[in-house]
């Protein structure tokens, strides 16, 4: 019987997370989880209803009765949807990113998130990443670690990341951006970005996907490895 693992993957925009984390699924043959997409999700659908970010409560209540799936074996692959209705490129539009952090920041909101987080990691196992896994979601992961990266790499990354689907946009605004960002996550009350105390932190700066995934594997139990790909 395959153990359900549970590796939480935290770290900056621009760390390297979200496109190791799926090639680490893939690779360990579990779930990955995007709860970056789940917030984005929630957020889109409160601009589409045009629900004012101040209304916590209101919006709390939507998302007890908004249905999130993501979905696709391939971790590479995985689609959002929303309410049934595929909303993958939606959710990265440039509008909908500056807007995330209304929903996000809030208290109430995350616990609710969370819960659901939590019961989809606890189903089947998964690699999950985002800002607060290892000291939120999951503080009892069997594997923790946190990547990060230096600026001017985050930077280009994220610029890759926006050229690839369309948007211009210079290092200079790329960089404003993320600082913005870390700013937001660091300062947020609840869930706030900072590394688990007994996170393995990583440094990817100079790193490839295979070469980070080679890393964190001859950090996990031999036999974990094994019973995932068993």
């Amino acid at each position: 019987m395959k153990k359900k693992l549970i590796i939480a993957i935290d770290g900056p925009a621009g760390s390297g997370k979200s496109s190791t984390a799926k090639a680490f699924a893939k690779y360990l043959n579990i779930p990955y989880i995007d709860t970056g997409a789940m917030y984005r999700a929630l957020t889109l659908k409160v601009m589409i209803l045009n629900i004012p970010f101040k209304n916590v409560k209101q919006i709390v209540s939507l998302f007890k009765k908004t249905k999130i799936d993501l979905k696709g074996r391939d971790p590479l692959k995985q689609k959002v949807f929303l309410d049934g209705k595929d909303v993958s490129k939606a959710i990265r539009e440039p509008e909908l990113t500056k807007n995330v952090f209304h929903v996000a920041q809030e208290a109430l909101i995350r616990r609710e998130m969370v819960k659901r987080q939590r019961q989809l990691g606890k189903t089947n196992g998964a690699v999950m990443e985002g800002r607060d896994i290892g000291t939120m979601v999951f503080p009892k992961a069997d594997y923790k670690f946190y990547f990060e990266a230096k600026p001017e790499v985050r930077a280009r990354r994220r610029q890759r990341e926006l050229l690839a689907t369309g948007k211009k946009v210079s290092m200079a605004e790329v960089m404003k951006d993320i600082q913005k960002r870390d700013k937001t996550d660091i300062e947020r009350k609840e869930g706030a970005l900072r590394p688990a105390k007994d996170a393995i932190r990583l440094d990817t700066s100079e790193l490839t996907i295979p070469q980070t995934i080679d890393k964190m594997t001859a950090l996990m139990k031999p036999s974990h490895v094994r019973a995932v790909n068993s």
